[in-house]
């Protein structure tokens, strides 16, 4: 069945599509109505991927939201999001590509020093020919 179309054949209304670009994957979030005219949400990741024959295709993954699933679908997403937050190691925030929507962050310090690691082996390079 095509994207945006009911079995009959008629298109469905978008009511409000907004669309997050991060790194190679697009984000997409559309409110569409049933045909009860209800609101739901889809969530379309979008990922840019290159096929066996050299080709660009782009690899959809969908997910359908409905109302009475928005409240506990927030707590649930929000839990995992502060659970990350809290358990993850502290590491750069990713450097998206310059036509990215979400801006480059860089977080070191023109005149930072970069730490070393003042440790070594003792390599005897006579034990490396047996």
């Amino acid at each position: 069945m095509e994207e945006g179309k009911e079995k009959n054949g008629i298109e469905r209304d978008e009511i409000f599509s907004k669309s997050v670009r991060a790194g190679k994957r697009t984000y997409f979030f559309d409110v569409k109505n049933t045909r009860q005219n209800e609101l739901y949400l889809t969530i379309t990741e979008s990922k840019k991927r290159m096929n066996d024959d050299g080709k660009f295709i782009y690899e959809k993954h969908k997910l359908f939201l409905y109302k009475e699933d928005f409240e506990r679908f927030v707590e649930g997403l929000t839990e995992t999001l502060a659970h990350i937050k809290t358990n993850s190691p502290e590491i750069e925030p990713r450097q998206y590509h310059e036509r990215s929507e979400t801006p480059f962050v860089d977080t070191k310090q023109e005149n930072e020093i970069p730490k070393t690691d003042n440790s070594f082996t003792d390599v005897n390079f006579e034990d490396l020919d047996k």
